[in-house]
């Protein structure tokens, strides 16, 4: 099986950079050993985060690290035995997460962020998937008066950035969202987002117009990618497919890739869960609702009311763990009535991070025809499309719509 190009990984980022070469004349065959949309892309919150400008930065303050230290915490969790493997990325991740680092993270991701709701529509419309997706934001909630006056402190200090949202006193943020417990205070609506009722539905929709379009998904082993007589070769259930060019589009699991062929990428593994809910009778949860005190989202999605976790640091294989969901979702019931567990087990998820909290987008330095697109840590459902746009452009020979250079493979070389 001969194409011009294959994309490994049919996540959102694979499958959106799929569309993105193809509707540049590109002949495509997508590849993954399980079906479209069935990984990390499955699992998320549903965020498509216009709002998220400051990208997640490592913990600078005493008293931050303190309080992570006795790993007591509901968004942060880590495992002791996995600690000393994980503290070399860890430090890379503090020194990256300093005044400068996290400014120069900002400018990197700006141009991605801005662009990410409107590359969502540009294929969500053709690929009738606009039923999954609202305009409606999504709600910071909050039950300590302090740490409210400081979100709206910080969100007051984000003017530059042009977004849009609205500050909910008590009586407002009540009406807004009935139900919630009377100890919430306000809130803040950030109305810039889109938000998605079933990630993993939406990616089999960008996957199934990828192949109306003309272009191919074949199961198989990503990991049998080889190179040989400049030409690019992959098993899969239908036979080996032979292309010029290789996407590695695999998120956790692109080191698979990168690291035989001798790419020191310093990619590491932040996990995470959700759980979906009943609601209640007479009950429904209208956004996204954020609690950023405990690091947990509920939204309600077409199964139920899902809760996803903030971060674990296990490895990557360990068995779930269910302590941190435990904690959520005990803080949740405290926010907002949700019912009976309908899960059988909580989902566990592997979001794909680099310490200094960009994605790796790009050419493979010293490997012609193969192409790196991954890294995206909380955002892949965000970045999508756009990243997958702006990879396209680059293979393409199409100007770049911003500077790729802060997502280059080389920076950490």
């Amino acid at each position: 099986m001969h194409c011009e190009t294959i994309v490994l990984g049919a996540g959102i980022v694979g499958v959106s950079t799929a569309l993105q070469l193809q509707a540049r004349g590109r002949k495509v065959v997508l590849i993954d050993r399980q079906q479209p949309g069935n990984g990390t892309s499955h699992g998320n919150a549903g965020l498509i985060e216009r709002a998220s400008v400051i990208p997640y930065a490592f913990p600078r303050q005493l008293s931050s690290l303190l309080r992570y230290a006795g790993n007591q915490q509901s968004d942060v969790r880590y495992s002791l035995k996995y600690l000393p493997k994980a503290s070399p990325w860890l430090l890379q991740y503090w020194r990256y997460s300093g005044t400068k680092g996290l400014a120069a993270a900002t400018r990197a991701m700006l141009p991605l962020v801005e662009h990410c709701v409107s590359e969502h529509d540009l294929l969500s419309a053709p690929a009738g998937m606009d039923h999954l997706i609202q305009a409606s934001g999504w709600v910071e909630a909050y039950n300590s008066p302090p740490a409210f006056a400081k979100a709206q402190r910080d969100a007051a200090a984000l003017m530059d950035y042009g977004l849009n949202y609205e500050i909910l006193d008590r009586d407002q943020m009540h009406a807004r969202q009935p139900g919630l417990h009377s100890s919430v205070v306000g809130g803040i609506h950030w109305l810039d987002p889109k938000t998605v009722s079933d990630p993993g539905g939406l990616t089999r929709g960008y996957a199934e117009l990828f192949i109306k379009r003309g272009g191919m998904f074949v199961l198989g082993d990503a990991l049998s990618l080889r190179q040989r007589v400049g030409k690019w070769e992959v098993q899969s259930e239908q036979g080996l497919v032979i292309a010029d060019e290789a996407v590695v589009a695999l998120g956790p699991q692109a080191r698979g890739i990168f690291e035989p062929l001798g790419y020191d990428i310093p990619l590491a593994i932040k996990r995470g869960y959700h759980m979906h809910y009943a609601a209640l009778p007479g009950t429904r949860l209208q956004q996204p609702l954020l609690d950023p005190v405990g690091g947990y989202v509920l939204a309600p999605m077409v199964g139920g009311i899902r809760l996803t976790t903030g971060i674990e640091f296990a490895d990557s294989q360990d068995p779930v763990n269910e302590i941190q969901l435990r904690r959520c979702e005990a803080l949740a019931r405290a926010f907002y009535p949700l019912g009976e567990r309908l899960d059988a087990e909580p989902w566990l998820g592997r979001r794909p991070c680099l310490p200094d909290m960009c994605p790796v987008i790009g050419p493979a330095p010293r490997h012609k025809g193969l192409w790196f697109n991954f890294g995206h840590a909380h955002h892949g459902l965000t970045l999508g499309p756009v990243c997958g746009r702006l990879l396209a452009e680059l293979m393409t020979g199409a100007a770049p719509f911003t500077n790729p250079a802060p997502y280059s493979a080389e920076r950490f070389n």
